[in-house]
């Protein structure tokens, strides 16, 4: 896997300027989007179904025509050079990709060969990437009998016996247990930090955003909503956020600005953006006190990236990602009976 150690100053790893899709009906899956991946960086691009995630790494790993606009790995230009950089590229899709009649190895021996691995080097890539992660006493076995958290990590190790210079992994841990996601985010890592491999994740999940990704797109509805680190992130939407659970209805009744700015509201709760949530919280329950409604409960947190998608896409992640989540595990589950 020491391939992906190889750097070339001033080129970045992936480069897209105005990039466009354009289904039939002039539906636009991605319109107009521009921004690079640094080589040997975890990038992230966070956001709901329809998004156009998925359409952007399908464009990268050349399964699709890019309508308009221009993309480059590592220099090299896609539309033009396709087959070259698809030997760069290893790619993990959302759904199951492995073989579940056949035992680990054998998925392993099937792709490397497509792949074009040489005999010689075959049998070492293949011990190479199962013991990287951690699949090695089960690589004899069928995938049928293995847990979705080792499938995935299988497909993985599948994606590493070609050495990619970048790992392109779509919701990589989608529809797994927390230990099996744990485990799947610590290879991800060591990834990066072992062999410097560039990583471009999409992913609905914002804690996996949080915790794996050195920067962050937010794409709704084909676009880029905001880019940047998940630290300016948060910085950027600013301040705290207080939650009330209220007993009254509150509807109709004007917020003063100089006290914070509403970002959330709905018939039992409502979230207020503040510079500062000790000095803020007095100010807003002897406003509804005034107001004549009852706060059942008070609560500040600092902004984390559902804030900051609930800003830049005006919309909540979270309950789509749990849907999502649940119908991706009884997938797994499917697949592993």
């Amino acid at each position: 896997m020491g391939s992906s150690n190889l750097k070339s100053d001033n080129i970045m790893a992936v480069e897209t300027k105005n990039l466009t899709k354009i289904y039939h009906g002039n539906i636009r899956a991605v319109d107009n989007v521009s921004f690079s991946v640094k080589q040997g960086e975890i990038f992230g691009l966070l956001g709901p179904n329809g998004a156009g995630k998925t359409t952007v790494i399908k464009m990268i790993v050349t399964l699709t025509h890019i309508t308009e606009g221009t993309l480059q790995v590592f220099g090299i230009d896609s539309a033009k050079s396709a087959e070259l950089v698809r030997s760069m590229l290893g790619y993990v899709p959302q759904s199951v990709s492995v073989d579940t009649d056949l035992t680990g190895y054998e998925n392993l021996l099937i792709f490397s060969k497509l792949s074009y691995v040489g005999k010689k080097e075959r049998d070492e890539r293949i011990k190479e990437a199962l013991e990287y992660m951690g699949l090695t006493e089960r690589a004899k076995d069928l995938v049928k009998h293995y847990s979705g958290g080792m499938m995935r990590r299988l497909e993985i190790a599948q994606a590493l016996v070609n050495r990619p210079r970048i790992l392109l992994l779509d919701e990589p841990s989608i529809g797994l247990d927390p230990a099996s996601k744990m485990h799947v985010w610590e290879s991800i890592k060591q990834l990066k930090k072992q062999f410097g491999t560039t990583i471009l994740i999409t992913t609905h999940d914002m804690s996996e955003a949080d915790e794996l990704c050195d920067r962050i797109a937010i794409m709704s509805d084909g676009k880029i909503s905001v880019l940047g680190s998940p630290v300016e992130l948060k910085k950027s939407v600013g301040g705290d956020i207080i939650t009330l659970n209220l007993t009254s209805v509150h509807h109709g009744i004007e917020f003063p600005k100089d006290i914070g700015k509403i970002i959330h509201s709905d018939e039992e709760s409502i979230q207020i953006l503040v510079e500062n949530g000790e000095e803020a919280i007095p100010l807003i329950t002897n406003f509804y006190r005034d107001q004549k409604i009852t706060i059942d409960s008070i609560s500040i947190n600092k902004p984390n990236l559902d804030d900051v998608f609930m800003k830049y896409a005006k919309r909540r992640l979270h309950d789509e990602f749990s849907t999502h989540a649940s119908s991706a595990r009884r997938d797994f589950v499917r697949h592993t009976r």
